[in-house]
């Protein structure tokens, strides 16, 4: 387990917002899916209907899977991306998080920096 012999891992975007425009937001999903598919992205989750166990959330919870940070971030700031994001961002508000594959051995000495 962990990024053994200089791997590339896996990355994550995970969002979680709450709709507040639900007639502005319906052409997103539609229009995201062609630029994920051509970054070579993995819907992992798409749940309309999350449950808060901790804190306040949204109801939307999607987390999708790259090939590495550096593909979720080509794929976040292509241009074909950045022309569809306020199908989004206008019509809900939360958050969107870049995250890493799991790496033991990393998060350890991260840790024992803190």
């Amino acid at each position: 387990m962990g990024n053994l012999g200089g791997n590339v891992m896996a990355a994550y975007l995970v969002v979680n917002y709450e709709l507040t425009n639900s007639a502005g937001y319906k052409s997103y999903v539609p229009a995201v899916l062609p630029t994920l598919e051509a970054h070579g992205a993995e819907i992992l989750v798409a749940d309309y209907e999350s449950e808060a166990l901790e804190g306040k959330s949204g109801s939307v919870t999607v987390i999708i899977k790259f090939e590495s940070k550096e593909a979720l971030n080509a794929w976040y700031n292509s241009p074909e991306y950045q022309e569809i994001i306020h199908l989004r961002t206008d019509n809900s508000e939360g958050i969107a998080v870049a995250v890493g594959e799991f790496d033991l051995e990393h998060n350890l000495r991260i840790l024992e920096a803190l």
